[in-house]
């Protein structure tokens, strides 16, 4: 093994005891290039020991507890920099309230450098050595890691692999010709490979972004999977791969300890297949995973996997050859809401039953919103049994949360609308979901009761599944949607800026007023983080079921763990219901401190029962 005499003992050992399985994956993907291998090896040295001894403590520390993530204590709070506190120095000032907040795992959205005008967000990067100027700079970025490490909260930074902004240095020389830059892309010269790809490659954005190739003004012709200014990279190029593990290195040396890899299912490109999920995804996914074993062993990878718990599992990999640490629970988030506006839990509990059978070492982030728009993927060939079918279905969601079915609360906004299928995405805050906007409005208080009732009802339903709940930053404080980014040139063609709001500190300032909107939903939240945490219960490697209420407007969830047992229940109903047990039920509600025993209990409109039950066993 090249290097390791030189090594220090600490990087030595990891390497040594990786090394094989590292060496055969790489070889396997990249034709046993020895070279780039070794050159690969190297870099990682270059960076353990540019690794500062703050952080190089942390990795010991969370090597003796590698499972440190899946305890009942995290909740996680996404939120945009510029819109929470204007910049990172911002967001350092405002730790107290994250603190106060219960968060101790803070996901800070893109804010890496990226063309304003052509930035879908901040997910095309025009330098993954730079924070976008207004934010700040990276010693900012490190300053704010070190403030967080300081306060027990550990940082979440988005990694995007699957291309680059048009604006990048490797894309600029691409453009001027500079073969080996152009390697690192997929250009062609005319339309005969990328018409044979788009026979079987999907489309990502069908409507706003068709096709998957864009031609340039010189002629060529290079691969966008998402949009035409964000230019896949050629992940079968190993200097493609070298170097964006060494962008993604130099992000954990700033102190980033959890890195999201966005978009990792696309990431390898074979021509007659549809470029998603292919094996060699995973074999590179699972390099990433043993070089940070190797480099900085605190840090956690987060995979961004849009699809059914069925399909996304195996980003988890095995027990033997582990990938992802934790990946997001992307289904649920969309059942919830269907949930809400059917009133029916047959298939979230449909979904949770799956999820219950999927082995407790899987660790998924839970979340009711988060930056992105609401897509409708659901399970319709179970709804179809139920009387649902896919096109009038969705219409029904987008009719029902934008306010236009009869009777609904809910104010929303469609995003990448499609007539002609039925079909759109969804955009707005939990709050104006829930119907909260609409009752403010129209000054009807028994309305806001029901509509708080609802947004704190979900947010209990998250904190009970198994895993790391995440909380949209405003939804703690319930906040609206905000209709002025139809007024901003740069945001207005974009719905999704409807729940990406600034935050509003001035009704921050009511969150501690239980009688204001902010207030209720924000000490009520307190609470339920609280509870959780004060039960082992609640931890990720609990067993959990469904529990079968005889009533498809109540889910039920039983946890259990070390002795204690947890019972939950959730009316997804506007009206009071009534849920039956197949035994006598005897514990604690935990909200109320009340004493429970029987064979079944009324539910207000969107309550909730959490009771706890030792095991006599």
């Amino acid at each position: 093994m090249k290097h390791t005499a030189q090594w220090k003992k600490e990087f030595a050992d990891r390497f040594e005891a990786r090394f094989d399985e590292l060496k055969w994956l790489y070889c396997e993907v990249y034709n046993n290039d020895m070279q780039a291998f070794y050159w690969l090896t190297g870099a990682m040295y270059d960076y353990y020991q540019k690794r500062g001894t703050a952080l190089k403590k942390r990795d010991r520390a969370r090597e003796r507890t590698p499972f440190w993530y899946s305890t009942n204590d995290l909740v996680g709070m996404m939120l945009y920099v510029d819109n929470f506190a204007d910049n990172l120095k911002g967001v350092r000032e405002k730790i107290d309230y994250i603190k106060e907040s219960g968060v101790n795992y803070l996901h800070l959205m893109p804010l890496l450098k990226s063309p304003k005008d052509r930035s879908d967000g901040g997910y095309a990067v025009a330098d993954f050595r730079r924070v976008q100027p207004e934010l700040g700079t990276m010693k900012d970025l490190e300053a704010l890691t070190d403030a967080c490490h300081r306060n027990d909260i550990s940082v979440c930074l988005d990694f995007v692999m699957n291309h680059t902004s048009e604006d990048h240095a490797w894309a600029k020389a691409a453009r001027e010709g500079d073969e080996d830059a152009r390697k690192r892309y997929f250009f062609f010269d005319n339309w005969d490979v990328p018409f044979e790809f788009e026979r079987t490659v999907p489309q990502v954005f069908p409507t706003t972004a068709p096709g998957n190739f864009t031609q340039l003004d010189s002629g060529d012709i290079v691969m966008t999977t998402f949009y035409p200014y964000q230019w896949d990279l050629n992940y079968g190029n190993c200097v493609v791969f070298n170097d964006m593990v060494c962008n993604m290195l130099s992000l954990c040396n700033r102190g980033i300890d959890i890195i999201r890899l966005d978009a990792v299912p696309y990431i390898w490109k074979e021509l007659g297949t549809n470029c998603r999920n292919l094996p060699t995804v995973h074999k590179l996914v699972r390099m990433m995973r043993i070089i940070s074993e190797i480099v900085c062993p605190s840090v956690l990878l987060l995979g961004e996997v849009v699809m059914e718990p069925s399909k996304v599992a195996p980003y988890f990999g095995t027990k033997e050859k582990p990938e992802c640490h934790m990946l997001y629970n992307v289904t649920t988030m969309a059942s919830t809401w269907h949930t809400v506006a059917t009133k029916d839990v047959r298939l979230l509990s449909r979904q949770t039953r799956q999820l219950s059978e999927l082995p407790k070492d899987y660790v998924f982030l839970n979340y009711l919103r988060c930056h992105d728009d609401i897509g409708w993927g659901l399970d319709y060939d179970y709804l179809r049994g139920l009387g649902m079918s896919e096109v009038p279905h969705k219409r029904f969601l987008n009719d029902y949360f934008t306010g236009r079915f009869e009777g609904s609360p809910s104010r929303g906004e469609l995003y990448n609308e499609d007539e002609s299928l039925g079909d759109a995405r969804l955009c707005g805050t939990t709050a104006s979901l829930c119907g909260i906007e609409t009752a403010l409005s129209k000054g009807d208080k028994q309305a806001l009761k029901t509509a708080l009732d609802c947004d704190i009802m979900l947010h209990a339903y998250m904190l009970t599944q198994s895993g790391i709940p995440v909380i949209y930053s405003g939804d703690e404080i319930a906040q609206l949607n905000d209709e002025s980014y139809h007024d901003d040139p740069d945001k207005k063609a974009d719905s999704r800026y409807l729940h990406r709001g600034r935050l509003d500190w001035s009704k921050a300032k009511k969150r501690h007023d239980r009688k204001s909107v902010e207030g209720a939903v924000y000490q009520a939240l307190l609470t339920l983080e609280d509870i959780r945490r004060k039960h082992k219960v609640f931890t990720a490697s609990a067993d959990f079921s469904v529990i079968d209420t005889e009533n498809d407007h109540v889910l039920g969830i039983k946890r259990e763990y070390q002795g204690e047992s947890l019972y939950a229940f959730f009316n997804f109903s506007d009206a009071e219901q009534t849920v039956y047990f197949n035994a006598v039920l005897c514990g604690k509600e935990l909200l109320s401190g009340e004493d429970v025993r029987g064979l079944g209990t009324g539910l207000k409109p969107y309550g909730f029962l959490w009771i706890l039950c030792q095991n006599t066993d």
